[in-house]
């Protein structure tokens, strides 16, 4: 779930006219200009901005442009986080969830991430979801994390979209439905999904969920190969081999 904490790193919009500073720190940030980025937004977030505590929060959990600094991060986006910023209630979250910067404490992380969910923020469905699948901070329930992927897959969260797929694939949490699968597998996959891209070729060289098609499992394969996942790359080899490769497979 690391990775996601770079997911949010987004470029901050400004709702309320009027806040050159912000704006000025916001363009620094995006320029790579960390350092003015801090110089506009510290007293900002001392005077209680909350979009400046979330982006003076991300310049310490990321060391950009001042020494990297967890505990300065946490404080920071909490002081975001308590005036409502979804975006750091996730990442306060996250903190939670990984000890960084405050004890790692799997309630508080499940806490935060219904605040944000709350508000549609669907890294954090996607990571509510995760935490009833494996059973992190409450009780493992399949079918709960299904609920909680579905919400952040109808917000078009390609690994969500994943997920659920396997989920109506597997059977885990819902009815096995391979046309359900398949679905979500494609709605991932459009995104550039690798895994969901390697699984719908799957279902298009069996015909489960989707018309048989040796032209359109080639395709999918394809495109997962050529993001470097390996097993995407053995199935071609295998049409290959089998004679049932379509034409322009080549990785």
């Amino acid at each position: 779930m690391k990775h996601l904490i770079a997911a949010a790193i987004l470029i901050i919009t400004v709702a309320a006219p009027a806040r050159a500073d912000f704006e000025k720190g916001d363009a620094a940030y995006g320029a790579g200009d960390y350092a003015t980025a801090y110089g506009e937004w510290q007293p900002l977030a001392e005077r209680g901005d909350a979009k400046a505590q979330y982006g003076l929060g991300l310049l310490y959990a990321t060391g950009r442009g001042l020494p990297q600094d967890d505990d300065e991060a946490f404080k920071w986006f909490m002081r975001s986080a308590e005036q409502g910023i979804a975006k750091a209630e996730f990442l306060v979250g996250m903190m939670y969830a990984q000890g960084r910067g405050v004890s790692q404490d799997e309630d508080e992380a499940i806490a935060w991430y219904r605040r944000a969910a709350d508000q549609d923020f669907p890294e954090a469905q996607y990571n509510i979801g995760v935490a009833y699948d494996r059973g992190e901070g409450v009780n493992q329930d399949a079918a709960e994390a299904v609920k909680w992927y579905r919400r952040a897959a109808e917000l078009g969260f390609a690994q969500a979209q994943f997920n659920l797929g396997v989920a109506y694939d597997e059977g885990e949490g819902v009815s096995v439905d391979d046309g359900e699968a398949a679905e979500w597998y494609r709605r991932a996959a459009t995104q550039g999904h690798a895994k969901a891209q390697h699984n719908l070729g799957l279902m298009y060289l069996t015909g489960e969920g989707v018309l048989q098609s040796n032209q359109e499992a080639a395709k999918w394969f394809r495109l997962a190969a050529r993001q470097g996942f390996a097993a995407a790359m053995g199935m071609l080899e295998y049409m290959r081999s089998t004679g049932a490769d379509a034409p322009q497979t080549d990785v």
